[in-house]
């Protein structure tokens, strides 16, 4: 599958290092120029995205998808990169760990992209970096993970556990919260991030009353939502991947009677895009993201009005869209800056740029390959959208390990798991669809 396929925003001032700071408007007067310089070499930059189209994570991914090939049609309508037009070569993980894997070798050998755009599980992304390890390639991952992880191939754009999971659990402490019930999705992302809370909690002598997984793709929960009554938590804190069984999750807890306003529930994967459509029984739930539709800024407005204009007035846009947007830019001023494509030199040059972007500055850590961000929690209203009730107000420094393990200690931990699913990164008995 492949498309023909353009710019984003500044940072205020930089953060580390050398870090070259661009708005998306002036990213497009400058990729402009230099694409009327003429660099040469005309033949298309190919690029992959690699995204579940089908299956239970495609109702999210598919909404990220669309964000990555938003900017990388700017780009190409402010004249491409180096004096060339770029084409898009679109793969579908298929919610599959396994087939995100064959396809990244697919798009690598074969279709020889020179970058990958894409991934939502982690389960995906752990499947997926062996393949670009060994062709020494480079992904940019556009999604709040649960940290454990630092690769030279990959770029890390979404929300390392200091970012989200850690201030997350710490508002909740601080807030009378001390008897919290976790539930997530059986894979690599939820079990890690409760093993941090879990560590968490007891350094702030809290209590976890309760922890259950679900299957990805399951919309059971009956039975999660009467051990959620019969814990009495004072929240509940989610970790649920997957439109339809985060809203048969929320379903379920107002059928049996618990409501936000005595139990809240903080989610780390509901967005926008999860709520589009949903019922109003989300509303007065929290998210801790770096990125909120409802954002009132100039750089936002326009971003959310150049993607439903593009895609559709009813279409949301949430926090791994506005990511992967951004991903795309700093790829594209590594490129400019490198000069070339190869994954190795735009690796070289990716380290210390920086973006503002819809959700603010971003900004790649030389140290980590992580990006700085702005942490953010917000509560769901009725009408869908995401409203802002804290903020840390200035990007945080990246730290993909948590300090509350040595590292060995988190890495054997990641080797249990993978041991107990038979050498994968989820549950072997995922529910597919």
């Amino acid at each position: 599958m492949i498309w023909r396929s353009s710019p984003t925003a500044p940072p205020r001032t930089p953060i580390r290092r050398r870090a070259a700071v661009v708005s998306v408007c002036a990213l497009a007067a400058a990729l402009t120029l230099s694409a009327a310089c003429g660099l040469g070499n005309d033949d298309p930059i190919r690029v992959g995205v690699l995204h579940s189209l089908s299956g239970t994570m495609a109702a999210s991914e598919r909404a990220v998808a669309d964000a990555t090939r938003l900017a990388l049609d700017e780009l190409n309508a402010a004249g491409g990169l180096l004096d060339r037009p770029i084409e898009i070569v679109a793969a579908d993980g298929r919610s599959d760990p396994a087939t995100f894997a064959a396809e990244a070798e697919r798009l690598i050998t074969t279709e020889r992209v020179s970058v990958v755009f894409g991934c939502w599980t982690s389960a995906s992304r752990r499947s997926v970096r062996p393949v670009f390890e060994a062709h020494d390639h480079l992904l940019f991952y556009p999604l709040q993970y649960e940290g454990v992880e630092q690769s030279p191939n990959i770029v890390y754009l979404g929300a390392a556990p200091n970012q989200q999971i850690q201030p997350a659990l710490e508002w909740a402490l601080r807030n009378g919260h001390e008897r919290i019930f976790l539930v997530g999705s059986d894979y690599v992302f939820p079990r890690t991030a409760n093993a941090i809370i879990r560590d968490q909690v007891e350094a702030w002598r809290g209590k976890i009353v309760g922890e259950e997984y679900v299957l990805l793709g399951a919309v059971e929960l009956d039975d999660v939502a009467d051990q959620i009554a019969e814990a009495t938590p004072d929240i509940i804190i989610n970790t649920i991947n997957g439109r339809d069984t985060n809203v048969s999750f929320f379903n379920t807890l107002r059928a049996r009677g618990i409501m936000s306003d005595e139990v809240p529930t903080l989610s780390f994967s509901v967005s926008e895009i999860e709520l589009a459509g949903a019922p109003d029984t989300l509303a007065g739930d929290y998210v801790m993201w770096h990125y909120f539709q409802s954002l009132d800024t100039p750089l936002n407005d326009d971003f959310v009005s150049r993607f439903k204009t593009v895609y559709g007035q009813e279409r949301s846009v949430g926090d791994p869209m506005a990511a992967a947007y951004v991903g795309v830019h700093l790829w594209a001023r590594a490129v400019e800056a490198a000069g070339r494509i190869e994954p190795a030199a735009v690796r070289a040059n990716v380290l210390g740029q920086s973006v503002n972007g819809p959700g603010g500055m971003t900004h790649v850590d030389a140290r980590s390959q992580h990006t700085w961000k702005t942490v953010r929690l917000g509560q769901i209203g009725t009408d869908g959208q995401i409203v802002e009730r804290w903020s840390s107000e200035i990007p945080i420094q990246p730290e993909p390990y948590p300090s509350s393990r040595p590292r060995d200690a988190w890495d054997q931990f990641l080797s249990d798991l993978q041991r107990g699913w038979n050498g994968g990164w989820e549950n072997p008995g995922t529910t597919r669809r």
